[in-house]
């Protein structure tokens, strides 16, 4: 495969990229809203959002499994259809103000986003070693798009028809369609591991990639400045409705926030090419810790949106430090293992704090959810050092 053939590969990935993140931005910035008018129990407003973690870690394993047998174009394409269906049954879920119905389709975005999690790996499988970094900053970076045209989708067609929201998630169905399109016009070469019996050919058992210090790093890194953005972004839209704000409001600092996650993968395939993976990981977990100075000096909307800002950075050294590191520890017969190992573990953990960010914000206000991520940070930070010094 050529070079410019390659690299074509890693703008459609991002292209597909921005369009299925632009529907997660969407859900993002509305679950939370629809989950407060449908559900009964208000503690479960966030439930929805919650859930889209849920399917991600269910399909994680899955879809690594349909990769290996249909190959990476047609599992992706499979993943944009899945998108279609959740798409029209969380419209049905509003319509018919069904919150299971809601959920489910929800559920059903989180599964779309298990199979769009490998775009990131395709890309650096496609381009030579010394480029991984960068293609898969560049795949991430398709959000830049998505930061502008997500909240902005879910301020303009939430007041369609006479249903609040209920056609901002019908434009989830005509997203994945414009996904699928983009998938179809890959060109990848189709990957064989040969079946001979020897260990080098099938690759480790999982358990002794899972041992290695760079892989508890990278699942560290992933998973804590992953887990610690959703928690705060699910619970951003409903604690600036009880501090006054208008869902307009909570639209812009959504936007600016995703610019914050997406923006910088411009250059973080440089940084770390400058400076080493784990110096920026560290970085990330510095930044994630402004962000909770920021957002508990005040309730005013400068303080969310400078925090927010400040949380999509942190986010993205940590994840695309992780997600850079994870590529250096396994062989090509072991990667759809280790890389399902990888977000299968990071969308659990993830799972667990979309569940407790409303029943947080419920008991224990906006102080509260900030409070409980500042463990997770330091955790964070002593396993990077560790790692750093034991090299």
């Amino acid at each position: 495969m050529e070079i410019k053939t390659k690299w074509n590969n890693v703008f459609l990935l991002a292209s597909s990229q921005a369009l299925f993140q632009t529907a997660s931005i969407l859900v993002m910035t509305l679950s939370g809203m629809v989950g407060l008018e449908l559900a009964t129990d208000k503690s479960l407003a966030t439930l929805p959002i919650a859930m889209i973690s849920v399917g991600t870690a269910i399909m994680m394993i899955p879809a690594s499994f349909i990769i290996k047998k249909f190959g990476q174009r047609r599992a992706f394409m499979i993943g944009t259809l899945i998108g279609v269906l959740a798409g029209f049954l969380a419209f049905y879920g509003i319509v018919q103000r069904s919150f299971p119905l809601f959920i489910i389709g929800n559920m059903l975005i989180g599964c779309y986003q298990g199979f769009a999690q490998y775009y990131r790996f395709t890309a650096a499988d496609s381009v030579p070693e010394a480029a991984k970094a960068k293609a898969i900053s560049f795949v991430v970076a398709g959000g830049v798009v998505a930061a502008i045209a997500g909240p902005n989708l879910a301020k303009y067609t939430q007041h369609i028809g006479e249903i609040r929201f209920a056609y901002s998630y019908l434009s989830i169905a005509m997203l994945s369609v414009g996904a699928f399109l983009v998938i179809l016009s890959l060109s990848l070469q189709k990957r064989t591991v040969q079946a001979i019996g020897n260990t080098e050919e099938k690759g480790r058992p999982l358990l002794e990639i899972v041992r290695q210090k760079n892989m508890l790093t990278a699942l560290v890194s992933s998973a804590i400045g992953y887990s610690v953005m959703i928690m705060i972004m699910t619970a951003t839209p409903l604690a600036m409705h009880h501090s006054g704000h208008s869902s307009d409001d909570a639209a812009t600092v959504i936007q600016w926030h995703v610019l914050g996650m997406f923006v910088p993968s411009f250059f973080t395939g440089t940084l770390i090419d400058k400076f080493g993976v784990r110096k920026l990981m560290l970085a990330g977990v510095i930044i994630l810790s402004l962000h909770v100075t920021f957002a508990m000096t005040g309730t005013d909307f400068f303080n969310f949106v400078s925090g927010l800002i400040l949380l999509g950075v942190g986010w993205n050294f940590m994840f695309i430090g992780g997600s850079t590191l994870l590529t250096k520890v396994y062989t090509p017969a072991e990667k759809e293992k280790t890389q399902a190992f990888h977000d299968f573990f990071v969308f659990g953990i993830i799972s667990i704090s979309s569940f407790s960010a409303g029943a947080l914000l419920n008991h224990w206000g906006w102080n509260g959810v900030n409070l409980a991520v500042i463990p997770l940070l330091v955790f964070a930070l002593i396993k990077i050092i560790l790692s750093e010094t034991s090299r």
